[in-house]
């Protein structure tokens, strides 16, 4: 197997787009994955993880991690850090930043459109998140006007989710969704996670729902998870179905 290749890119194509990390699983890629970050990381976060995923059956993927800009956050004191969007309370939900989560998803819809420019089909690309990230994944994918391959969202939750029904587009209504969550998160509680996925599955998306004995965190078994999915969602065939 040809060994990932990395590089960072902040302007080769349009400064307008969000800087990046990108890794290729090999030459050529047919396929890829955008994967937003969480609270206060940056693009690098989960990039070390990209050799220790299986992809045997998958197309030579380009693993796209962005990073956030640089915002005070309201409940850090406001604390400027790494950041998709404010978070006004604790409990993530009663008081949330509409504005922020609205100028990030523009940033990440570019970022899709932008793989599809360079050639990669919209059903071909993953869009994933981890916690803030996974609210980004999921708040974007879902309203995204074009079929994705599928969407992973890790240790978080559905944000701004009393629009969802009625901002939602059909294009998305039957993509994959893998949901992980640990079940001794002390940050995105494990019942914010759930009631996003009963949301979901209230609304007829398609859920893969695991949960692992971890914290706010990575597990092993995850990382086989999130192989086995994108085995199943960009392996040969699939086209988001």
């Amino acid at each position: 197997m040809t060994p990932p290749s990395s590089s960072s890119s902040s302007s080769s194509s349009s400064s307008t787009l969000l800087p990046r990390v990108e890794i290729e699983s090999a030459p050529h890629p047919t396929a890829a994955v955008i994967w937003l970050h969480g609270l206060g990381a940056d693009g690098h976060d989960f990039a070390a993880l990209v050799p220790e995923l299986d992809l045997r059956g998958c197309p030579p993927i380009r693993f796209v991690f962005p990073h956030a800009p640089q915002m005070p956050v309201t409940v850090n004191g406001g604390y400027v850090m790494p950041a998709w969007y404010d978070i006004l309370g604790t409990d993530l939900v009663s008081r949330q930043d509409a504005a922020g989560i609205g100028h990030s998803a523009r940033a990440i819809s570019a970022l899709v459109a932008h793989e599809v420019a360079r050639g990669i089909d919209y059903r071909h690309i993953v869009l994933a998140g981890f916690s803030q990230g996974c609210a980004m994944a999921l708040h974007t994918g879902l309203r995204l006007p074009h079929t994705l391959a599928g969407v992973m969202a890790l240790s978080g939750y559905l944000p701004l989710a009393d629009t969802l029904a009625a901002e939602r587009h059909p294009a998305n209504a039957h993509t994959p969704i893998f949901m992980a969550h640990g079940t001794q998160d002390p940050v995105v509680l494990p019942a914010r996670g759930e009631a996003s996925r009963q949301l979901l599955t209230s609304l007829g998306y398609a859920v893969q729902w695991h949960s692992y004995p971890m914290g706010h965190s990575v597990h092993p078994q995850e990382v086989a998870d999130v192989s086995a999915f994108l085995q199943r969602v960009l392996g040969p065939g699939q086209e988001g179905a």
